[in-house]
């Protein structure tokens, strides 16, 4: 099976339903299916062939999503890139996929044009869409030549996707993701958050990132609406909800922090909420508690994965266990090895003892490495196991929660700190509306726990937050010993904590 034939039986099952919305365009699973393959046979006309990487640089938008499945009709590989990046990484990207063809919005301004001239694409081999501005063909008259008569039929193996990890240790990393991959990947996003058919999805995260475009997939395989946002905002998400009856959202913990904040959150009807879920990162127990409080959801999943692996656990019990990360998902093996010693992959820690976490390869939504990294293969992979560079343990129950990463973790005065654990403190505090922890240099202590707080108000101040996360039951050898107040705490795209750019400075003092 491939992605363009599982699409075409979703358009035979029900033609008439809504298939996707943006803004005011919708459209039947029919009526796309046609603009579809429209799409498909002008990227075939332009030379197009299997194999080839067709780069996209877009919002969510109905554009972007066309492209998506036109793509996987003549079994070309998908290469989306986050349109927050600079000129030169766009560049970077393009020059390290070998992009044949490059599709690009108003989202990031002159650089995607300017980065495709860099790389010498061809204008003929350029799609402009919505407000952007270049020399290329127009989205538009894709839609108006000769379709293709179907979707080719690739061998399973073949690559239909390639995501780029969102670099915040370095230069981003190519993901092929193999047909047979992305859809045990959108498969086991419909068991594990228990879609039902015609399930009706909010598309928020960026469809360049491994959450925003599993939502897409997963939505079209059981025949569901999707409905597209371009611009986030925490408010747009509530309208959205409510005037298009949304059922299923899968965000960041960050976005669902600013949703349940928004102004008029009780004004909305949120009645239509069923499956809501969470990825990307961890989230506070008070964070879930406020979420399952004021959303209600039947189902509310924290979905641990990444880009290489999409599934690695799945907690679906988080009022009984805030902040667990669950059991291992579906075709999927979790352990907890030293990482301190390669030697020892084979070797599981005890219960209660933290340590890195691993993954098994041979799951069905495994990549088999990156795009041209074999030192980045030789690193992450060994000995059939996916090394995640993220620091867990298991409980008694053999449940598995994660504590950080393993590049992140804080030895201070010879003790082993996490700073998921001290920001969950904070998350407590009254006065905080968002905090970031890090370990700093300290010529005594070797590193010294820093708290980076957005404060609610110019009347919050360090004394009253450090007494504040004391009483929370934190260690006191634990807590920070120094706070910095910031204007906003850095986050990528996707909604991930940026601990490098505290750590160099990279942010604005309030």
């Amino acid at each position: 099976m491939d992605l363009g034939t599982a699409f075409a039986i979703s358009v035979r099952r029900q033609p008439d339903a809504v298939a996707v919305v943006d803004g005011g365009r919708r459209r039947t699973f029919a009526q796309w299916d046609a603009e579809i393959r429209a799409a498909a046979g002008a990227l075939a006309r332009m030379g197009l062939a299997a194999g080839d990487h067709f780069a996209v640089v877009m919002r969510n938008r109905y554009e972007m999503a066309t492209l998506y499945w036109a793509s996987h009709m003549l079994g070309l590989i998908f290469t989306p890139m986050s349109w927050r990046g600079s000129l030169d990484e766009i560049a970077y990207c393009l020059e390290d996929c070998e992009a044949a063809a490059v599709a690009y919005d108003e989202a990031a301004g002159s650089a995607s044009p300017e980065a495709a001239a860099r790389l010498g694409i061809d204008p003929r081999r350029q799609i402009v869409a919505a407000g952007g501005k270049g020399d290329g063909i127009r989205f538009e008259t894709l839609l108006d030549g000769t379709p293709v008569s179907g979707p080719v039929v690739p061998d399973s193996e073949a690559i239909c996707l390639m995501l780029y990890t969102s670099g915040t240790t370095g230069r981003p990393k190519g993901v092929p993701r193999s047909h047979r991959a992305e859809l045990a990947a959108g498969v086991s996003q419909v068991a594990h958050h228990l879609y039902r058919m015609g399930e009706s999805s909010l598309c928020v995260m960026p469809m360049f990132h491994t959450m925003g475009v599993r939502k897409m997939l997963s939505t079209a395989l059981v025949g569901g609406k999707l409905v597209c946002m371009p611009d986030y905002s925490p408010v747009g998400v509530l309208r959205a909800v409510a005037a298009e009856r949304v059922s299923s959202l899968f965000l960041v913990p960050t976005m669902f922090h600013d949703i349940l904040r928004a102004p008029g959150f009780a004004k909305h009807d949120l009645d239509s909420l069923s499956r809501v879920g969470y990825a990307g990162m961890a989230m506070t127990p008070v964070l879930v508690e406020h979420c399952l409080e004021a959303l209600k959801p039947d189902v509310f999943i924290n979905h641990y994965g990444s880009s290489e692996i999409y599934t690695f656990t799945i907690c679906d019990h988080l009022r009984e266990k805030p902040g667990c990360a669950g059991r291992a998902g579906l075709n999927q093996v979790i352990r907890v090895v030293d990482p301190t010693d390669r030697d020892a992959i084979d070797a599981d820690l005890p219960a209660g003892e933290p340590g890195e976490i691993v993954a098994s390869m041979a799951s069905p939504e495994a990549f088999t490495g990156y795009w041209k990294r074999p030192d980045a293969d030789t690193k992450a992979i060994q000995g059939g196991w996916y090394r995640t560079g993220d620091l867990g343990e298991f409980d008694d129950d053999g449940e598995l929660y994660v504590v950080g990463r393993v590049d992140d973790m804080i030895i201070s005065g010879g003790e082993n700190i996490f700073p998921e654990e001290v920001e969950s403190a904070l998350a407590r505090c009254p006065g905080v509306a968002s905090a970031a922890v890090v370990g700093m240099p300290d010529e005594r202590l070797g590193s010294r726990v820093v708290a980076f707080v957005e404060p609610v108000s110019a009347e919050v101040t360090c004394e009253a937050i450090d007494t504040a996360c004391l009483e929370t039951g934190l260690a006191r050898f634990k807590r920070p010993r120094e706070y910095v107040f910031v204007k906003a705490i850095p986050r990528s795209a996707s909604g991930k904590l940026l601990r490098r750019k505290l750590r160099v400075g990279e942010y604005e003092k309030l």
